[in-house]
Formats: structure tokens, sequence, C-alpha cells
């Protein structure tokens, strides 16, 4: 598994600062919680960030270090705890693919082959147009192995449904999120056995 910490060797922005819109999702978030406690928006704010920036600089994170009045720190703890949190540039597609026990067991293995023969990376490896990573329990076992890429699921992965996705993400065509066999849910891959009939 790759390592979540701030990396010296990436290259930081000068500066950071929320856009109008951005601020005005920050304030909101800043806003739920009681005076005193504001510090508790760190997790949405960094998210926010992220989601303007593509990732969080050390730069974003003073930032808000200093729009919620605390120890940069305390922010820098959060971030480099939770792997949501991306510390350095990513490429176009971000994947990461669960490769815990569950995930394993049902050939995350073979996924993460077909994402290296697509990508021409290795996982750890990042390039303008993929970020390949390993991450540890997604929290969809029924329908391991996933991944996640940006925010959605990708769910019963083979090497064969792998390698078409992420060919057809690199090509630019439309991918089915979720389940990639057509389960519904998290029901046994044969369909429902139990509560069939109501009434």
């Amino acid at each position: 598994m790759s390592s979540h910490s701030t990396d010296p060797k990436v290259p930081q922005p000068e500066s950071f600062e929320f856009t109008p819109e951005y601020m005005e999702k920050a304030r909101a978030f800043i806003a739920k919680y009681p005076a005193g406690r504001q510090r508790s928006a760190v997790m949405p704010l960094l998210d926010l960030a992220q989601r303007q920036e593509g990732w969080l600089s050390r730069t974003a994170m003073d930032y808000i270090a200093d729009l919620l009045e605390v120890p940069a720190i305390r922010v820098y703890e959060v971030a480099t705890f939770y792997t949501m949190y991306r510390l350095r540039p990513v490429g176009r597609h971000h994947i990461q693919l669960c490769t815990n026990i569950s995930c394993w067991l049902r050939g995350s293995d073979d996924v993460k082959r077909a994402a290296e023969e697509v990508f021409g990376l290795h996982f750890g490896e990042s390039n303008d147009e993929a970020t390949l990573e390993e991450v540890e329990c997604a929290g969809a076992c029924c329908n391991a192995p996933v991944a996640q890429i940006g925010d959605d699921y990708y769910e019963d992965l083979t090497y064969e449904n792998a390698k078409a996705l992420f060919q057809d993400l690199r090509d630019g065509k439309p991918v089915k999120v979720g389940s990639q066999i057509g389960r519904s849910g998290s029901c046994p891959e044969g369909g429902p056995t139990t509560l069939k009939e109501l009434g």
C-alpha cells in the first residue's frame, strides 16, 4: 500500500483560496457548528479544497487552518490520517483498488493486472491520465472486488470486465457505475434467495 503522507518533492502552489462558490459552501459548513467548535468543519473543508484543486496541497491545508483559526498541525493530522484526501496531484482517472481480504480472495490481483496493462503503470504510480492506488477496505465486501474511481464504486470486477471498464475510461467512453455483473444491491450473485414474494 502506498504511503499516505505529504511528499516534500511535490511542488506546492504559492497560494490557495476558495473561489466565491466554494467559500459560500465553506461558510455553510462552518455555520453548522456552535461558536468555538468551528474546527469540527475541517473534514468538509478539506473535501472542498480537494474538489477545487484536484488534490490537497500544504498551501490549501494552511489556508483551512487559518480559516478555522486552528494550528496547521490539526489540519495536517486529519488530512494524513484519512486516505480519501489526496496529498499529491492525481491523474484524470484516480483508481483506488481495494486489496483487502474480501477483494483479494475474489480476485483483486487480476483487477490490478488489468489496470496496469491498460494504463501502462504499476500501482503506486501516476501520470496525467491515471493514478493507480491500492487501498484498504472500501466497505463493499459483498460485491468484491471493488474499485473506487472518483466518487463512484465499480463492483464485482473480474479481469475481463475490469479491463473493458479501464479501456472505456481511457477512451473517454461512458462507463456503468456499480455492479459490473448486474447484481442488485448486495443480493447474492444468483439473485434474491429470500423475501421473493410479497404478502
